[in-house]
């Protein structure tokens, strides 16, 4: 039982930390623009004092010293710098940067068991910038009145008080209801059993302290030492804000990705049981009154309408701002930047744009590959840049936007652009596949071919070959699209279009020949109707008009090897925007339903061209096809042949 306790307690401290750090790196950038005054940023120091001193304190509670003595030290250089003893420096930002990436290797090694990193060079730097100025009395020294704290209380945890939901974290929140915890620590008594031992600066009344009493914290009264001057509260305590807060820790509730997945695949399965339900009852329509139908129509309207709700209830659970993708950049910049003498601005738009946690975590890596490439292949150097009649920094654009169900994340600089004639002689080098016409869309082919770079040697920052293909590899797992724009001496931006969730959305049925099959709504950008009178030969393929201009036309039933029905006027899904937008065809579009997305995850049986199956209600199971990838040109036919098989 105590086990099951502590791997709750952990989790929490893990989830916790990661939030004060989420704040942390933010306030950090805003931060450097304080270096040099005499006072810096009241609210910026305030959040990042808080943050540290909040990680010290429940690293202390699960015994993490590592953590707890580098958040530490950092409070205290934040102490020194807000009192006026230590001037705001850049060897100052510089140190509390290093220590954060030292305290997220801290935290990440103790969750997965490794040994601790060394923290004894930020530690050491940080107290030669405080000087005269660190606050007396070492870390590890017991509370006691000293500590400033005037009141000591003892939590005992049993299971008849965590069955009527008071722990830890409840008595955490009602001590900050009524003070400020000056230190808190974990107790472990005979037989293994647990206890919390806190010390806060507050003043409940009797009536409180009886309630607390009654839930099993035993508070005692301390004699306040007084500190120089007689003040009453101890240096070492944050600043309370004059204005109210906003909502607090118990308008929260953290939630394990996993079981929104359940949740997801509960509702998921309610989709496909009132598809049957539809269907069942256009069967039996013909012998129900008519009154009695429309009662029926209608309980089944609402039931759609409420589902549909609740899907995009729990949809809005499991999303997160984007910019959890875009803190991190910065930072990412700031150090290749230093290192290559190179100055860059990173400028972030649409960093709320909200988009699954799921997608959040696996665009990751991919973005910061894309960010890579930029400094190291895009963006110039001082004395180039100069010459070549542009501001010495540049411009590293981070945009996110969304509309319907698609999220776009875009990520340009403002650099020399790509070579293409390099790329073209590498690719050859190479033996790859070069076509008479290199566009935009065929030299981002070239760049994501697996193993590809025009770099004769690796280093730290290089990475568009092998890089760009897990790039790519991983957005279209995710059911995305990846385009490029480039032009020399102006710049590169990579878009990566994403949908929103990948349980549930809406799909389009289509048929060719004997074969049904689903394309997510969200992949194509519109419909339309073609008469075949009207398709025109080009070389190796053929096309259409289309607003203007010429549309090139992708047979489905080519790429997955079926007979056509051979209909005067077929459908086109317009795959893309303006010169990269392609035409699917299809023979007919028999309808739209909610669709539960099922990825084919095993290797094995995983084809290009198709996302996943779903069942439609009736017993039919359908390939889900993912569109852009089909619509792609110089795909065989040998894979796609395989998904009908």
């Amino acid at each position: 039982m105590s086990g099951e306790f502590l791997d709750r307690f952990l989790k929490e401290y893990y989830a916790e930390c990661e939030e004060h750090l989420v704040l942390i790196r933010r306030a950090l950038l805003s931060l450097e623009d304080s270096v040099g005054r005499a006072r810096p940023d009241a609210a910026v120091t305030e959040e990042l004092f808080r943050s540290f001193h909040s990680i010290k304190g429940i690293s202390a509670m699960v015994e993490h010293r590592e953590s707890e003595m580098l958040a530490h030290e950092m409070e205290s250089y934040l102490r020194a710098v807000r009192e006026g003893h230590v001037r705001l420096a850049t060897a100052g930002v510089e140190t509390l940067i290093e220590g954060t990436r030292v305290l997220e290797q801290a935290l990440a090694a103790h969750r997965t068991s490794h040994p601790q990193p060394d923290t004894a060079p930020v530690v050491s730097a940080l107290q030669a910038l405080i000087g005269d100025a660190s606050s007396p009395g070492a870390l590890t020294s017991p509370p006691d009145a000293e500590t400033g704290a005037t009141w000591k209380c003892l939590f005992t945890p049993s299971s008849a008080l965590v069955a009527r939901g008071v722990n830890v974290d409840v008595v955490r929140s009602r001590i900050r209801t009524h003070g400020e915890i000056v230190r808190a620590a974990p107790l472990i008594g005979e037989g293994g059993a647990i206890a919390f031992e806190f010390y806060f600066n507050g003043t409940p009344n009797a009536a409180t302290l009886q309630e607390w009493a009654a839930d099993g914290m035993a508070c005692t009264a301390l004699e306040l030492a007084p500190a120089p001057g007689g003040a009453g509260l101890p240096a070492d305590l944050p600043v309370r804000d004059r204005e109210p807060a906003g909502l607090s820790s118990g308008h929260y509730v953290r939630v394990d990705l996993s079981r929104l997945d359940d949740l997801m695949r509960m509702i998921g399965d309610l989709v496909i049981m009132r598809a049957r339900l539809v269907d069942a009852l256009a069967s039996v329509e013909a012998h129900v009154p008519s009154g009695a139908w429309r009662a029926l129509q209608e309980t089944t309207s609402g039931i759609e309408r409420q589902l549909r709700e609740l899907r995009e209830g729990v949809m809005r659970v499991r999303l997160v701002p984007v910019g959890e993708i875009f803190r991190r950049m910065p930072f990412v910049v700031r150090d290749i930047a230093r290192d290559t003498g190179r100055r860059v601005r990173v400028d972030v738009t649409g960093q709320e744009t909200q988009i699954d946690k799921f997608l959040v975590e696996r665009m990751m890596d991919p973005a910061l590959h894309l960010v890579r490439n930029a400094i190291a292949h895009g963006i110039e150097g001082v004395d180039e840049r100069i010459a070549a009649g542009k501001p010495p920094e540049g411009t590293l654009q981070l945009a996110a936007s969304a509309s319907g169900e698609v999220a776009t994340i875009e990520i340009g600089d403002d650099g020399r652009g790509i070579d293409a004639e390099r790329v073209i002689a590498r690719a050859r080098e190479r033996g790859l596949a070069v076509p008479a016409v290199v566009d935009d869309a065929a030299l981002l082919d070239l760049i994501c071919a697996p193993g590809f770079s025009t770099r004769e040697e690796s280093d730290r920052t290089s990475g568009r070959g092998f890089g760009m293909a897990v790039v790519r590899r991983t957005v279209q797992d995710l059911g995305g699209s990846l385009r490029l724009w480039t032009e020399a001496g102006r710049g590169t931006r990579f878009t990566i279009q994403l949908p929103l969730t990948l349980a549930i959305t809406d799909a389009l049925l289509a048929r060719v020949g004997p074969q049904t099959f689903a394309v997510p709504q969200a992949a194509v950008r519109e419909v339309i109707e073609v008469e075949e009178a009207a398709v025109r030969r080009l070389e190796e393929g053929e096309v259409t008009a289309y607003r203007g201009m010429a549309l090139p036309l992708v047979r489905l039933s080519t790429r997955l090897a079926l007979e056509s029905a051979g209909l005067a006027r077929v459908h086109v899904f317009v795959i893309g925007n303006g010169a990269a937008a392609v035409g699917l065809v299809v023979d007919r579009i028999v309808g739209q339903r909610e669709i539960v997305v099922r990825s084919t995850v095993d290797p094995l049986i995983r084809v290009s061209g198709v996302a996943g199956a779903t069942d439609l209600g009736d017993g039919r199971v359908v390939l889900i096809l993912d569109a852009a990838a089909l619509a792609l040109p110089g795909r065989g036919a040998a894979t796609a042949r395989a998904a009908t098989a």
